[in-house]
């Protein structure tokens, strides 16, 4: 059985995700997979489950809202 990396629980059914830099994270459930590996938004802190709205620069939000509270120019 494999441990999940976010509550340490051991589970026949865990799986295995690789973000494109490489980095792997072993999980019991996507709950547990976003908690730990799901990019932030870069105003309010939420985990960004859906595409989320990128910036010209390097940040990322969680809606277009978010992007405009925080004064960014998004990307079309």
């Amino acid at each position: 059985m494999a441990k999940c990396d976010q509550c340490g629980n051991d589970y026949d059914r865990a799986f295995t995700v690789t973000l494109h830099d490489g980095t792997e994270g072993h999980f019991d459930s996507f709950e547990c997979a976003i908690a730990k590996m799901a990019p932030t938004c870069a105003q309010c802190g939420c985990r960004i489950i859906g595409h989320g709205r990128e910036t010209k620069g390097d940040a990322t939000y969680c809606c277009a809202s978010c992007a405009r509270m925080a004064g960014a120019e998004l990307e079309d």
